[in-house]
């Protein structure tokens, strides 16, 4: 009975040890923090048969060697990492627009699904969504002069997952100070 036991853990074992060597960590892109000292890494680790099990930024120092993870949902869909540097407004941040939430909850996140803002400080430490889950992102910029971002839109209003012409289209505008929305139009 003993040899049966120490067969099966050193079975386990091996087993258990043969399925970690099958994890990759894919760095999708790299992308310069102007001002700073950091780079952000876009990262997923993979599984067997390619299934992401982790989505996040990376913030590293280049400077220290520190890093901040800054998660998003596995099947999340990162679009654009973009740097809004206006200094005359001592604005510094990293505009993410993604989609990160399954809205109608029944395949994972798809292109049915919507796709939000986020703003995050420079060094990552801190996340804010700007726009709602349930409001769709088409396009997005950016006033220098006044710092606010300027979004548009639709809310899928009968909540079909399509866009029709029932749907309330919008236009959001965003303060990058203070992530308060400033005007619907």
């Amino acid at each position: 009975m003993k040899s049966l036991f120490v067969i099966i853990f050193i079975s386990l074992s091996t087993f258990l040890h043969g399925q970690n060597k099958h994890n990759y960590v894919h760095f999708n892109k790299l992308t310069e923090v102007e001002g700073t000292e950091y780079v952000i890494a876009a990262i997923e680790n993979r599984g067997k048969m390619f299934k992401t099990n982790e989505k996040y930024l990376l913030f590293i120092n280049t400077k220290n060697g520190e890093t901040e993870q800054v998660h998003f949902h596995k099947e999340s869909y990162i679009q654009e990492i973009k740097q809004i540097k206006i200094d005359s407004l001592d604005i510094n941040l990293i505009i993410i627009s993604a989609k990160s939430i399954d809205l109608n909850g029944k395949s994972g996140i798809d292109c049915g699904d919507p796709m939000q803002i986020f703003a995050l400080s420079t060094d990552g430490k801190e996340k804010t969504q700007l726009t709602e889950d349930k409001f769709f992102v088409r396009t997005w910029t950016v006033n220098k002069e006044t710092g606010r971002i300027v979004i548009t839109g639709h809310y899928d209003t009968n909540n079909n997952g399509k866009y029709d012409k029932n749907d309330k289209n919008e236009i959001l505008i965003y303060d990058l100070k203070t992530f308060e929305l400033i005007i619907k139009i």
